[in-house]
């Protein structure tokens, strides 16, 4: 097991160093944030003052060792607008994107394993077939255009949930999160569920996949020969191995919701580091981009370190092929 993970680790630093000159010279040829920055009554001295305090006078390749040499410190650069360190902004806004993401990886756990695995258990019951249709919706509608539906519903007619903000937060155990309080939990509901609705279709589809195969297969007829109760060979047998492509694809888009919860950000006025990006890439603040997006990275390259570890605990020959056992 810890050559496996060392073998992953090595491999997460050099996607991680390659991604960063991808990034970095992506970011760093679109536009120019000097205009952005500059008063019309600045004279070139001034113009140029500003460039140079920058650092945008100098090559983009000596640009990139810079910004190297400080990401291996944690420096990340200083934003263009704020004038304050690009991590700093970034890991203020985190939580509020984390706790949204979670709360959206919960709903489509909770509600996407049992629809699931009873659409995939009883395939021909009207119910069944009402979940399978609801889960093609649910991969077809635009978020944007969900998001509003809600509000519109939620918000607007009936009024029983607000439409905006984060609401209040509470401490425990020394973290601060609107999750601890009704006020933020009424708030978090409608992004979250926004959010959660590709994702629960994907999991209903998977565990509906996977237990109808499963039912098939020679280990759980023989777990009802040896005269085990339905319970047990559902939850104990079933359900254990059909959940290894659920474990990854979950492990898969909980970075993809922490990346891509931008649009829901917006629609939903929540403070999270989607509302920041947005506003960065407004006023082409350059650091912020690119710290955003290397955290991203990094945020993806441990989940499917997760991952991996997760997938060779509940299936060993994963790492046994690793090893070229």
């Amino acid at each position: 097991m810890t050559a496996f993970i060392i073998r992953r680790l090595m491999q997460a630093v050099i996607v991680i160093f390659l991604m960063s000159v991808i990034v970095f010279f992506g970011v760093n040829v679109v536009g120019d944030p000097v205009y952005m920055l500059i008063s019309p009554d600045m004279d070139q001295a001034e113009i140029e003052r500003t460039i140079r305090n920058l650092g945008l006078d100098r090559p983009i390749w000596e640009q990139y060792f810079h910004f190297l040499k400080g990401a291996a410190t944690g420096d990340l650069g200083k934003s263009f607008i704020f004038g304050e360190p690009a991590l700093k902004l970034i890991l203020h806004h985190m939580p509020a994107t984390l706790e949204l993401a979670f709360t959206s990886l919960i709903m489509a756990i909770v509600l996407g394993i049992p629809l699931g695995l009873f659409a995939g258990l009883y395939p021909d019951n009207v119910f069944s077939k009402g979940i399978l249709a609801t889960s093609i919706l649910g991969f077809s509608l635009p978020t944007f255009w969900v998001g509003l539906m809600l509000i519109m519903l939620f918000a607007v007619v009936l009024g029983w949930l607000p439409s905006t903000g984060r609401g209040d937060t509470a401490v425990f155990l020394g973290i601060e999160s609107s999750l601890f309080t009704w006020d933020g939990l009424s708030h978090i509901f409608l992004p979250a569920l926004n959010l959660a609705l590709l994702n629960i279709s994907l999991v209903i589809r998977l565990t509906r996949a996977g237990a109808r195969e499963a039912m098939h297969q020679d280990y759980i007829k023989f777990a009802r020969a040896k005269g085990l109760s339905t319970r047990r060979v559902i939850f104990v047998h079933l359900l254990k191995n059909i959940m290894i492509p659920v474990v990854t694809v979950l492990g898969l888009e909980f970075g993809s919701l922490i990346a891509f919860s931008v649009v829901t950000e917006t629609i939903f006025a929540w403070p999270g580091m989607g509302k920041l990006l947005i506003d960065a890439i407004l006023q082409l603040d350059r650091p912020i981009v690119v710290a955003y997006l290397m955290i991203i990275v990094a945020f993806f390259v441990v989940i499917n370190l997760v991952v991996d570890i997760l997938y060779s605990i509940l299936d060993p020959r994963v790492r046994l092929r690793d090893q070229g056992q």
